[in-house]
């Protein structure tokens, strides 16, 4: 399995890195939603999953999400929201714009786990 991680916060991309590498997947990453693009496009959509930040410079994530669902090739890509947006407004926009599943920071090693599994449908 093969996630991405798109955030600009390096110690928060370390953290996920390890986590990811710790159940066994490859991990992925980029800085902001348009860097999180270019790297789709370059694994040719080949992605099991994106871990996507809320609030980025450059692109932010809403809009890279936006980018994602629109693009008959990548809309199929799950992508779970990893912010510190938890406002059900927040929430809510998010889900309707394509999201498969929400994290609030700061969390856990358990819950980003069980959020990965969960929507890579992966029971350990």
């Amino acid at each position: 399995m093969r996630i991405l991680s798109v955030d600009d916060c390096p110690t928060t991309r370390t953290y996920i890195q390890r986590v990811i590498e710790l159940i066994g997947f490859e991990f992925l990453g980029a800085t902001d939603g348009k860097d999180g693009l270019k790297v789709v496009e370059q694994e040719k959509g080949q992605i099991d999953l994106i871990l996507l930040d809320r609030h980025m410079p450059v692109m932010d994530g809403k809009e890279m999400l936006q980018a994602l669902k629109s693009n008959k090739l990548y809309k199929n890509i799950p992508v779970t929201m990893v912010t510190v947006e938890s406002a059900i407004e927040e929430i809510q926009s998010a889900i309707d714009i394509g999201a498969s599943n929400y994290l609030v920071k700061p969390f856990s090693q358990e819950e980003l786990t069980g959020k990965i599994l969960e929507v890579l449908k992966i029971e350990l």
